[in-house]
């Protein structure tokens, strides 16, 4: 079975409402509708030390999140847009992954080939596809594949206050978006698994 595995960037814990994890969970839903089995992670419950390391000792979290990255074979990153730029926290997932950047499989592959990458975006201001690519560079950096419409995304108007999770229904726009972003990635992921890219 496919497993998908999304990390929720938001900087808040899960006792407060996000919309990140609302658009992670949209995503997830469409995935399951594929038979893919997913979980969703938020990533500000965990204590995720700062640094490029697999292990950063005791207390650290990242060591049990990095089990379930490698369990899955899809990984959805869902971020807030700050200041233009990816949360903190997506960046300190991407910098503890970045661990494995040299690492090789009995292959000679990287660590990551034949997992799926995809991103979702939340924001109120434009900046969703500059957000996107950072992301993609970084993932892709890693090994992740990128099947076409590798991510999900809202945006608000400038300057005004209103967040994804306060719409009254999903934009269909974002919607069919989704919806792509979880057939392409499902999809791919299913080639990889059935056919690997080749040793290195």
């Amino acid at each position: 079975m496919t497993r998908a595995l999304a990390l929720v960037c938001t900087l808040s814990p899960s006792s407060d409402r996000s919309s990140s994890h609302l658009l992670a969970g949209q995503v997830m839903t469409e995935l399951a509708a594929l038979g893919v089995q997913g979980e969703t992670v938020r990533v500000a419950d965990h204590d995720i030390r700062p640094g490029i390391a697999r292990d950063l000792g005791e207390g650290d979290d990242w060591p049990a999140l990095w089990e379930k990255v490698m369990a899955a074979d899809i990984l959805l990153l869902a971020t807030p847009i700050w200041l233009g730029h990816p949360s903190s926290v997506c960046q300190r997932v991407l910098e503890r992954l970045n661990a494995d950047i040299s690492e090789t499989d009995d292959q000679g592959r990287q660590l990551f080939t034949g997992k799926v990458g995809a991103v979702a975006v939340v924001g109120n201001e434009d900046g969703a596809h500059k957000v996107s690519a950072d992301l993609f560079q970084g993932l892709n950096d890693l090994g992740f594949s990128l099947a076409p419409g590798a991510v999900t995304y809202w945006v608000g108007e400038a300057q005004q206050g209103t967040d994804y999770q306060d719409l009254d229904k999903t934009p269909e726009a974002v919607a069919g978006t989704t919806r792509t972003l979880a057939a392409n990635a499902a999809h791919l992921a299913g080639l990889l698994r059935h056919t690997p890219y080749p040793p290195a």
